[in-house]
């Protein structure tokens, strides 16, 4: 029996840390410009962290292509993000993601929300599997670990 890994595509994320086309950009505005909660219930601060990331769930056939994310902004729990892929709620998968020293990291995760923000745009959030400390407040370089308006 041969084990077929599932299928990723590392050149999505070649210019991982490019700027995000002009329609992603003016989605992921009008998302954060929205209204405040008035409650927030987001325990952990958030860092914005704009790169792109691929997810490929384990629920996908094998040679399904992964989804490309936009990166929002990130805790060492979770992460938020921009996609024109329609993503099952619960379901587990791995995401590719740069850190921020630049190495491609594949984290277990699972979705956690993935909703129409515009015709075409899904925003949505993940869970990870596990804390991943390098992604907390307090680990970021040169991101603002103040509130965001938007929780993940």
């Amino acid at each position: 029996m041969v084990l077929v890994e599932p299928f990723h595509d590392d050149s999505l994320l070649a210019d991982a840390a490019a700027p995000f086309p002009a329609d992603v950009e003016f989605v992921i505005s009008a998302l954060e410009a929205g209204p405040k909660p008035l409650i927030d219930r987001q325990k952990m601060k958030r860092s914005q962290y704009r790169v792109r990331a691929t997810l490929k769930l384990f629920s996908d056939p094998p040679e399904a292509r992964p989804a490309l994310l936009y990166t929002r902004n990130v805790t060492s729990q979770a992460l938020a993000f921009l996609t024109n892929d329609v993503l099952t709620l619960s379901h587990g998968g791995i995401l590719r993601i740069p850190s921020p020293s630049g190495e491609i990291l594949k984290i277990n995760c699972t979705v956690l929300r993935c909703r129409e923000a515009a015709p075409g745009w899904f925003e949505g959030a993940i869970y990870f599997n596990r804390e991943q400390k390098f992604f907390s407040a307090e680990a970021m370089p040169d991101a603002p670990s103040n509130e965001l308006p938007q929780p993940i």
